[in-house]
């Protein structure tokens, strides 16, 4: 099939009413909760993998996914409005537009983060579609060994790119492949490390892992920084002009054109993320804008340059979920869990055994990003109105849809227990400025790693050597390797420059 024939089949997906329903809710969704500090994409996403259960696999996808790029457009309007980004990667926007609010030009600012988002994103979208066939010819050389080395290659990758320190991720991401055992073996049907517990002989439910670490943990946080005054005097900027004008437009431009390229690089990267392109899609701007003399001071580069880069990585970001099976950040990760829900083995067989999920997932992110523009700027007004409510009702809200969502995803009073003690683990880490992450990474990574390696053992009849003697599954194990080094030498040329200076 060719490129027009698997679009083909992906619009008959993505415009079934169902999915254009799960994809306009999903957008909805998404666009709230990112204008709403402290609650993001990967908890929401966290929160609602329960009711996927009894979702189909395309539509379980494009609600999630929608949620996720939707919360980049939200983040973007408190960031402009109230100089209060609801997503880090809004931050930065944050500094101009919040300059251009101040001068009466809210409208055109929300309007240059509303076209920047959909031009990048529909690139991001375009380019993620151009890979993924010619991936597909990769998918016939993956046998059990080379899943194996490619999970390797995966976590090494989350504790490589992790801002924390190396012993720190290796000591979460080996945690959460050891969480992953529990359970029942699938070869011999003995139960493992399941103690005197009963519940746990189906193994650790990933919903309660997922949303006691990143849902519950950040409400604890966001709690102990709760300020009333924010829920009683809201600033709202006063919103007249909506369009840009032809010189705005005229500036916008190249720098929309820099942080796509910016953004589509980065997010193809397995650990970069959203908010590291926005931070670059910045830095570019001050490097080659011919207004970088006015960044900081209300310029409308400092708003193009930086939402289009974050609007583009985080349709990029699925590249390496859709085409390798490899999560680029938290939230891919629990998009990968949620495949594994639906019974979709992640990696390169995707395209091939489910090519109308994957072609279904790509047209309507497309559709998605059409959909936010045209939703966005009109109910600016409403967004913003639902800033007023206090924190104090709707964290209470947030947290029994945690619970109902824990108890929900296997009818077991148990796994509500599950979130509670994975929430406490998760503040402490977030306490410890820890990032959950490679617990996550190795949690949903963990059973595809030993089934792989059990599965590469039967058919050498026990023969290690099969996993270094296949030249792809042995050169994705170098991949790793190298990018250990990459990360330890930083570490070390530290480390011995503190010796010196000590000395």
């Amino acid at each position: 099939m060719d490129l027009f024939d698997n679009l083909a089949l992906g619009f008959s997906t993505a415009l079934t009413w169902q999915n254009i329903g799960y994809a306009l809710v999903g957008c909805l969704i998404g666009t709230f909760i990112g204008l709403l500090p402290g609650l993001g994409p990967l908890s929401t996403v966290a929160m609602l993998l329960p009711i996927t259960y009894s979702m189909t696999a395309s539509g379980a996808l494009i609600l999630l996914a929608s949620i996720y790029y939707g919360a980049q457009y939200g983040g973007s309007t408190t960031a402009i409005l109230l100089k209060l980004p609801g997503e880090s990667s809004s931050a930065v926007t944050m500094i101009d537009g919040y300059e251009m609010a101040k001068r009466g030009r809210a409208g055109v600012a929300l309007a240059t983060a509303a076209i920047g988002s959909f031009v990048s994103g529909s690139f991001g979208v375009m380019l993620l579609a151009t890979v993924a066939e010619p991936l597909t010819q990769v998918a016939f050389l993956f046998g059990p060994a080379e899943y194996f080395s490619l999970m390797v290659l995966g976590l090494v990758g989350s504790i490589a790119l992790s801002s924390d320190a190396i012993d720190k991720s290796l000591g979460l991401m080996v945690f959460g492949v050891l969480l992953s055992l529990i359970g029942t073996d699938i070869n011999s049907g003995e139960y493992r490390f399941t103690g005197d517990f009963v519940e746990l002989t189906d193994g650790i439910e990933l919903t309660a892992l997922a949303m006691g670490v990143f849902g519950v943990a950040e409400i604890a946080v966001n709690l102990e920084h709760y300020n009333r005054e924010r829920d009683s005097n809201p600033v709202l900027a006063k919103i007249t002009q909506l369009l840009p004008r032809k010189a705005d437009l005229k500036r916008m431009l190249p720098s929309i054109v820099r942080g796509t390229a910016v953004g589509s690089v980065l997010g193809a990267l397995p650990g970069a993320g959203v908010t590291m392109a926005s931070f670059a899609g910045y830095a570019v701007e001050k490097k080659f804008s011919k207004h970088k003399d006015e960044l900081g001071q209300g310029a409308i580069e400092g708003v193009a340059g930086p939402e289009s880069a974050n609007n583009a990585a985080a349709q990029t970001n699925f590249i390496s979920l859709l085409t390798l099976g490899i999560p680029g950040s938290a939230v891919m990760a629990l998009l990968l869990g949620a495949m594994i829900i639906q019974n979709i083995q992640p990696g390169p067989q995707v395209i091939i055994k489910h090519p109308d999920v994957f072609w279904g997932l790509i047209v309507s992110m497309w559709i998605g990003n059409l959909m936010l523009v045209v939703l966005n700027l009109p109910l600016i007004g409403i967004w913003v109105n639902m800033l007023k409510v206090p924190y104090r009702i709707l964290f209470p809200v947030i947290l029994v849809f945690c619970s109902v969502g824990a108890f929900t995803a296997r009818a077991s009073v148990f796994d509500i227990y599950l979130l509670g003690v994975f929430g406490i683990l998760g503040y402490i880490l977030i306490k410890l400025q820890v990032s959950p992450v490679p617990l996550l990474m190795g949690m949903v990574l963990g059973p595809i790693l030993e089934g792989s390696f059990r599965r590469a053992l039967m058919i050498s009849q026990g023969d290690l050597l099969i996993i270094y003697e296949r030249p792809l599954s042995l050169g994705l194990l170098i991949a790793a390797s190298l990018l250990i080094v990459v990360s330890a030498v930083p570490l070390m040329k530290k480390r011995r420059e503190k010796i010196f200076t000590e000395l």
